[in-house]
Order: C-alpha cells, then structure tokens, then sequence
C-alpha cells in the first residue's frame, strides 16, 4: 500500500495528493497516468501523474469529486493508505522543441498539463498557457505552472479572475498574435473539441489527452475506444494523447453521456 504524505483541498471538490511511491516516481514521463484503487472491493479508477519528486519518491495527483469512487479517495488524509497504485501507465507525452507551444488546460485538466509544461520548457520551447475555469475559485496550479510558462493567460467563465471569456477566446488571441507550432489541450471534452475545431481553422496542429474516458486503464474493459483518423484506438494504452483534428469528439461524447 501507498502512504498519503500530505493533502491540500484547492476548493471543496477539488484535492491534491502527495503520495509515497518511489519506482512510479523515478520512472513516471509527462503524459503517464497511474491506477488507484482505494479498499479491496474499490473500483479501478484512472488518475494522471500532476507531478513526482524522484528524492522524496511521491508522486502528485489532482482529484475532483465526481462519484463515489473519487468520493472515497478524497475523503483519505495525511497518514492514509492507498490500497493500489499501479503504474505509470499509457504512452509519454512526445517532447521536442517544437518552437512555441500552446498549453491550453481546463479545470482540474490543468493538473496533468503541469508536467508536459515543464517538459516543454525543459526542451526549449516559449511555452504559453492558457488556464480556464468557471470561477477565480477554480483555478489551480497557476503559481506551478508560471514557473515553466513564458505567459500565462487565465480565462473565467464570469470573469472574475482574468479575463472573462472561454478558453477558445484566449487560445484564439495567442494564435492570431503569433506563430504557435503546437497546442496541447487538456481538459472536459466539450472543451477539448472547440479548442481542436479552432486550431484546425488556423492550421495549427494540436494534441489533446483523453484521459477523462478512461475507466480500465489497461485496455481489457473497451470502454475508453475512441475513434481517431476513422480507426478505433484504445486510450489507455494507444494514448491517452491524439492528434486532436482526427478525434471524433462527437462520438466520444455521445459515450460519455451513456456513462451518465
């Protein structure tokens, strides 16, 4: 079992985690997620490395209250064990210096553009972000993700923090200022699919990271099949990463809501 170093509450359905995990810590890429399953008749649910310290040997993760099993996870403290941890998981974030990249992540789909930020920066790009939440409340990790971001532009729902407006109407004033070479999206899949349909319009290629789809985590349930490029992939163990112009987002949707 894995210890729960410390906890920290963004807001009352957000939490981070700092967990013991020594051999997910060192070996853990940007784009890894890990399973978590808390008591031995718990459900298998899939959560995206935010970060990891290979001294300490902890990871991070980023949790949003949804349902029962993320329920039962965060009502875990400091001290707490996870019953399993498996990974890390799924293919690594492709890293490069690409030029300028684009980082557009919202809500808590922010905590795993985190690392591919850093990755990013470490690799020599100019890195912009665009953060986007309902409110100045939900906005997180802006401080960490200012550390590897050349500029940060933060967009709420009812303008109470930064500017008011969707994420698309930040990404769109970065794109029509400046040459961006790549946008990486992270966040709700409505979001994911306006941020790709715009990036598309500019010609600007973009990946997006399909984690919320997941359930299994090893490809055995087929729940996560997406379709991207007209073939059926698998997103645990294809991605979670795709090029976000050959996603069908309205399918992946469609499936989302059947969860429902």
């Amino acid at each position: 079992m894995n210890r729960i170093i410390s906890k920290e509450n963004f807001s009352d359905r957000v939490v981070k985690f700092e967990i013991e995990a020594p051999l997910i810590a060192k070996s853990r890429r940007a784009g890894h997620f890990v399973m978590v399953r808390v008591g031995k008749k718990g459900e298998r649910v899939p959560y995206t490395i935010a970060s990891s310290d290979p001294v300490k040997g902890t990871i991070t993760l980023v949790i949003q209250r949804v349902g029962k099993s993320s329920e039962k996870v965060c009502q875990l403290e400091a001290g707490d064990y996870i019953t399993d941890l498996v990974g890390p998981l799924g293919k690594a974030t492709h890293i490069e210096n690409f030029g300028t990249v684009l980082c557009a992540g919202g809500g808590v789909g922010v905590a795993p553009m985190l690392p591919i930020i850093e990755a990013m920066k470490n690799a020599g790009n100019k890195v912009i972000t665009v953060l986007a939440a309902r409110s100045k409340d939900l906005v997180i990790l802006e401080d960490e993700v200012s550390k590897f971001s050349d500029e940060v532009i933060i967009m709420t729902d009812d303008g109470s923090y930064g500017q008011k407006g969707l994420i698309t109407a930040g990404v769109e004033q970065v794109i029509q200022r400046e040459q961006v070479d790549l946008c990486v999206t992270i966040g709700p899949a409505i979001m994911m699919k306006f941020v790709s349909e715009l990036t598309k319009k500019y010609n600007v290629p973009t990946v997006a990271s399909l984690n919320t789809i997941m359930v299994d985590g090893t490809g055995m349930c087929g729940a996560c099949r997406v379709t991207v490029g007209g073939q059926t992939r698998f997103v645990c163990v294809d991605g979670p990463e795709f090029d976000a112009h050959q996603v069908d987002f309205d399918e992946m949707l469609m499936r989302l809501r059947a969860y429902n």
